[in-house]
């Protein structure tokens, strides 16, 4: 292990007095962060096994209270390690860790200072990435449309890690939970990192959908109107088990 990767007690004096993060005196807090940087590692580790990043492209993060807990730029996500947790507040300040938060981090905390997001994942992922650079608009292939809030935007392009992206992608997210990056990915955000990770995972899957349907000589995709989608989405909002 190099001097880039702490010790567990150097992470934990780190986060002492830290919001959300452990305190003097008590473990509780401490341990709300430690379990979110655990899932937050196991997400961004999925990203790369399901085939929606390559290597360190793309970023995760999660919010703890007012930190923002966020995966290290340049890091391979297999080599992180409960003390490599990296936390910064909603001003960008870094609160927790050594480690250079990731470059993408001007995007995260524009969300989280936007909407009442708690979870935000960014993927290069392939289909999403291929359909960016064609529309405006992910046609409405399925009724999954509904569950991000609507037809995905495609958010203009800009320099990554720029304000002028995030202001972009902000733009195509208005009621939406999800959209296109221009010849970049995808984001989507959610209440917690299993419901972000599963709206990222749902956006590729349409976007590959449409790109199939739509590669067949003399054929169109038939879409859906938006009654239907309308109707998906009251549907949608009863799926799954109560509490």
């Amino acid at each position: 292990m190099t001097d880039q990767y702490r010790t567990g007690q150097e992470a934990e004096g780190a986060v002492r007095g830290v919001p959300g993060t452990r305190g003097e005196g008590s473990a509780g807090p401490g341990e709300e962060v430690a379990d979110a940087w655990a899932e937050l590692v196991a997400t961004a580790r999925r990203t790369v096994a399901d085939g929606l990043v390559v290597g360190t492209s793309g970023n995760v993060s999660v919010r703890v209270g007012d930190t923002v807990l966020v995966t290290p730029s340049g890091v391979s996500y297999d080599r992180l390690a409960p003390a490599d947790v990296t936390g910064v507040d909603l001003t960008g300040r870094q609160v927790i860790g050594t480690l250079v938060p990731t470059s993408e981090l001007p995007l995260h905390l524009a969300v989280y200072r936007t909407t009442g997001a708690r979870a935000v994942v960014h993927t290069h992922a392939v289909h999403a990435t291929a359909v960016s650079t064609l529309v405006d608009e992910l046609p409405a292939i399925h009724y999954m449309t509904a569950a991000l809030g609507g037809p995905v935007r495609v958010a203009r392009y800009a320099t990554y890690g720029t304000p002028e992206l995030a202001e972009n992608t902000l733009h195509a997210l208005d009621g939406r939970t999800g959209c296109l990056m221009r010849n970049h990915g995808t984001l989507t955000h959610g209440a917690t990192l299993a419901q972000a990770y599963d709206r990222t995972a749902q956006l590729e899957w349409m976007c590959r959908v449409w790109l199939t349907a739509s590669s067949v000589p003399g054929l169109t995709p038939a879409l859906l109107t938006p009654d239907q989608l309308a109707e998906a989405g009251e549907r949608l909002r009863g799926y799954g088990q109560r509490g």
